[in-house]
């Protein structure tokens, strides 16, 4: 394990190095992978590595590597963004970028793991998300986890030639809770 932030039984979280910038570029640019996010545009070396650098520097988010505990390989990354501070709320994001790593519970994990952050170290109240309405592997995950849903922005996305609505979801602390009590 390299700079630990928080460690599961099958992956750890630590933050952004310079280092993990090729690897997000390549699973940024991976049409499979990308068509699961907000990103329409190709991504260069040059550009993440200033995003990298950007967001070491600031308190405005939590980024994380998502890495495999056996064999230290570094698999996706995950995070907060967007706090709001007096509202005690953030939102969250995960993109697990190595396909050989999908459907194992990989991304659950560590999705957990920053939800405990969350709750417990950050004294966040709610946590929230956007996911398109095609995923439904995401959509069930944070069900399962408690997320609600919230809300419906209709035809927000374009993906494979049609529009697609992008839900809203969110998890308050006290749902948390009850779910892990």
């Amino acid at each position: 394990m390299h700079t630990p932030f928080l460690i599961g039984s099958h992956v750890y979280l630590r933050p952004y190095e310079r280092g993990d910038a090729p690897h997000f570029v390549r699973y940024l640019n991976d049409p499979e992978v990308r068509r699961y996010t907000s990103r329409d545009w190709p991504l260069s070396l040059v550009e993440e590595e200033a995003f990298i650098e950007q967001t070491a520097a600031s308190h405005d988010s939590v980024a994380c590597s998502v890495c495999l505990l056996d064999g230290d390989r570094l698999i996706g990354a995950a995070g907060f963004r967007f706090f709001n501070w007096p509202a005690r709320h953030a939102g969250f994001g995960i993109a697990i970028g190595e396909k050989d790593c999908w459907n194992k519970g990989l991304g659950t994990e560590a999705t957990c793991l920053l939800l405990n952050h969350a709750f417990d170290t950050l004294n966040l109240n709610r946590v929230w998300l956007d996911v398109y309405e095609f995923n439904a592997r995401a959509v069930r995950v944070y069900e399962k986890l408690g997320f609600q849903h919230e809300g419906r922005l209709r035809q927000d996305a374009f993906r494979d030639g049609q529009y697609w609505d992008t839900l809203r979801m969110g998890l308050l602390r006290e749902e948390w809770i009850n779910r892990a009590g």
